[in-house]
């Protein structure tokens, strides 16, 4: 059998680096304010992955957590790079693509909560638009 692929992924001053598997379940485009505020871009490139299996190997008591246990951003406390976000009752994170040092197998899919997109960007590709989050 063959060994998953790891990612690597880091904070712009280096102080947190991470890895997760190249195995992301769904990889999306999200335009919701708070993604929006969360980068201070248009939306955030994301890749959703079961949340243990994303695993810090450095910096982990160097991270600003801004949120509760099962839903927040993970942030590097030095840089205030966005790394992650955990989501869906705190199973799962959302990995800030703009965050991986490696380029990851699955790409964006889709762009959701197109109903709150910046008024100042608008979407040039062809990928599927939602409203919210598809169900």
């Amino acid at each position: 059998m063959e060994a998953e692929r790891l990612l690597q992924g880091s904070c712009e001053c280096g102080a947190v680096r991470y890895r997760v598997p190249d195995a992301f379940e769904y990889a999306l485009n999200c335009h919701c304010h708070d993604c929006r505020a969360a980068t201070g871009g248009a939306f955030k490139p994301l890749g959703g992955i079961r949340r243990e299996r994303l695993e810090v190997e450095r910096g982990a008591d160097g991270l600003l957590i801004v949120g509760g246990d099962t839903d927040h951003h993970a942030r590097c406390a030095a840089c205030g790079s966005l790394l992650w976000s955990v989501v869906r009752e705190g199973e799962y994170v959302h990995v800030a693509y703009g965050s991986l040092d490696d380029a990851p197998s699955l790409r964006p899919t889709m762009h959701i909560w197109v109903s709150e997109k910046a008024p100042w960007y608008e979407i040039a590709d062809d990928l599927p638009q939602y409203a919210e989050f598809p169900t």
